[in-house]
């Protein structure tokens, strides 16, 4: 295909595709899916080789949100009975996080529902990273606190953090339609907060929410823009008990193809494949390995992913290699120039502008049942007596 091959050859130059040529592996065919997939492949193997990085989330604090974020589970009004419970203590967080690192995680992700930290938080999160960087030496740690306040950023990675996570989600002009309590401006804001303070920022999105494919086209561009070092890519887990519930709009076709997009997109940034992944790609988990460079091992904030092993035996079935922690993730010309994603990273050139296509969202999932039987509430690990799973 020569649109394959022309996103090939920007993706190893780093030259990134225009807005038509993305929306255009959104929308080939079923039958052609596998040429996408190794053409994506090759572009992550220029960057990353066939590394596979491994991060670890610590939920702090679970449940009862102020926030209305349509597709949480721990939103204002959910009726999703997952686990609630108020702020681990520094020694419970690190030692949870310990079972992540034995594990073979190289990131711990440090994670508090709330709409934002108050410094009395911040001070909080920076006693636990203190004390998981004490008992784990060479872990990165990555903060998720919500929205940040003036100086609570530098406050961080003064403790010690190494990264801080605040998603897009979705597009500026659907983002109304998902959360009404704070803006995209308010997300944006927070991850410049982040990276002027020397933070690693990670930022990504959440597909599946009834999109349109330029919508994901949309966000995807706009995380270019921003610079992260890193973009996890969410598919939407429909939580009984919240607004998103009965929204089971994607296959495992299409998820793969949103993952090749992102990568095509942006070629030299750890691309993450984050939750959902168990519930929507299913049995070709490993075919999205040739995509992404990074997963969450283990479980997620309220869900229960697959047993850490079978993470593990994954990987090294489909020939891949986890990345240790002595080992560099960015590609030394992101790492030498501070960082960033697509065009504001150094010899990039600039974006075209081709026309756009508006898509609607793939109509293939209607046909098949909605695997409700595979979202499981997690509790083990954080917040419970029970082992985590790592």
């Amino acid at each position: 295909m020569d649109l394959l091959n022309t996103l090939v050859d920007k993706g190893l130059r780093r030259e990134l595709p225009t807005r038509e040529e993305a929306l255009a592996v959104l929308a080939t065919p079923d039958d052609e899916l596998l040429d996408v997939v190794a053409a994506a492949g090759k572009v992550r193997r220029q960057w990353f080789g066939r590394r596979v990085k491994l991060n670890y989330l610590v939920n702090l604090k679970s449940g009862l949100c102020p926030e209305d974020c349509s597709y949480c589970s721990q939103r204002l009004g959910s009726k999703a009975e997952i686990l609630k419970y108020t702020w681990l203590k520094p020694d419970e967080a690190s030692k949870a996080a310990a079972a992540g690192v034995a594990g073979g995680a190289k990131r711990v992700c440090l994670v508090a529902s709330g709409r934002g930290p108050t410094d009395r938080d911040v001070d909080r999160v920076s006693q636990t990273i203190e004390a998981i960087k004490e008992q784990n030496e060479g872990v990165e740690v990555c903060a998720c606190l919500g929205l940040l306040s003036d100086g609570q950023a530098d406050r961080l990675r003064s403790a010690g953090a190494d990264a801080y996570n605040h998603n897009l989600n979705t597009s500026e002009g659907t983002y109304g339609d998902i959360t009404t309590t704070h803006t995209y401006a308010d997300r944006v804001e927070t991850v410049h907060q982040a990276q002027a303070a020397g933070l690693s920022a990670c930022s990504g999105l959440i597909a599946g929410m009834g999109e349109s494919d330029s919508d994901l086209v949309d966000v995807v561009f706009a995380l270019r823009d921003l610079d992260p070092d890193s973009v996890p890519v969410n598919f939407l887990i429909p939580f009984e008990g919240t607004p998103l519930a009965k929204e089971w709009n994607l296959t495992p076709q299409r998820c793969l193809r949103i993952l090749a997009m992102v990568r095509f997109v942006c070629p030299d940034v750890e691309v993450r494949l984050a939750g959902g992944r168990e519930v929507h790609l299913r049995s070709m988990q490993p075919l999205a390995l040739h995509l992404v460079n990074s997963i969450f091992l283990g479980d997620y904030l309220t869900s229960e992913g697959q047993a850490g092993q079978v993470d593990l035996d994954m990987i090294a079935d489909a020939g891949f290699e986890v990345e240790g922690a002595g080992t560099t993730t960015l590609p030394g010309h992101r790492t030498d120039a501070g960082g960033g994603c697509g065009s504001h990273a150094g010899g990039c050139a600039p974006c075209g502008d081709g026309p756009e296509a508006q898509t609607a969202p793939a109509e293939a999932a209607e046909s098949q049942a909605a695997r409700t039987d595979l979202v499981a509430v997690r509790r083990r690990g954080a917040g419970t007596d029970l082992a985590p799973n790592a």
